[in-house]
């Protein structure tokens, strides 16, 4: 149970920190993120769209 606990631990923590890195990007993108908008990090806006 003790081990148990020290993963749930760690998962909240990656969590945290996933949400502070997110933010960190829309805050220094200059970007307003949207629930439900889809993130283009590596998309380029002049690029083919193949789908």
């Amino acid at each position: 149970m003790k081990r148990l606990a020290i993963w749930v631990f760690y998962a909240v923590g990656a969590l945290a920190i996933g949400y502070l890195a997110l933010y960190a990007y829309v805050t220094f993108t200059g970007r307003d993120l949207q629930p439900g908008d889809p993130i283009h990090i590596f998309r380029k806006p002049g690029a083919p769209d193949y789908s």
